[in-house]
């Protein structure tokens, strides 16, 4: 046989040409799988392996879609501070936190006088406790209880605050250590 007269059976094999040598049991006049998918499947079919495709679960279709649109809805993101109110607002902590804010602006609202020889101990069931550190600002203080409630009621709302309660500054312990008396008065100064 001459190298140029065609081979029986085909083309020459070691053509890469589309027309070239098909796998066995082939259809020669399918085209050519570039991929190699239908080599491999005839592969597995000759060696008794079945090839499992993976099905896939279909998705679960929402029978009532929400589609955002120009105008705000609930799953729009929303600012810190108006998610605080509301939750401020759900619980009932609405009179609590105004109060405590305008105790936390304690010299604005009594002014800077005031608010150096005093501050506010305690807020609750509408008595609010002011400490002061000398007696004398405490018995001031507490000639200006009816007006502190008047003034409080005013910014945070008619009833929020009943009365005020004013303590003058912490006294010294005076029963334990080395200078101690059984039964004994102690100093004789006032302490509020």
């Amino acid at each position: 046989m001459s190298e140029d007269a065609p081979r029986p059976g085909g083309a020459d094999p070691a053509d890469p040409t589309p027309g070239g040598p098909s796998p066995a049991g082939a259809d020669p006049d399918e085209p050519h799988d570039v991929t190699g998918l239908g080599l491999a499947q005839t592969m597995a079919r000759s060696m008794g392996v079945q090839a499992r495709r993976r099905k896939r679960a279909p998705r679960p279709r929402n029978p009532d879609p929400q589609s955002s649109g120009a105008h705000p809805d609930d799953r729009d993101p929303k600012l810190l501070s108006s998610a605080v109110e509301r939750l401020v607002e759900s619980k009932g902590w609405t009179t609590e936190v105004n109060v405590h804010t305008l105790l936390a602006r304690w010299a604005l609202l009594v002014g800077t006088g005031v608010a150096e020889h005093s501050k506010p101990e305690a807020y609750a069931d509408g008595v609010l406790t002011l400490r002061c550190d000398t007696t004398a600002w405490a018995t001031q203080l507490r000639y200006m209880a009816p007006q502190l409630v008047a003034m409080l009621n005013e910014h945070v709302g008619q009833g929020t605050v009943k009365r005020v309660t004013v303590l003058g500054p912490d006294a010294p312990s005076w029963k334990r250590g080395r200078l101690s008396v059984r039964d004994g008065r102690g100093p004789r100064d006032t302490y509020g």
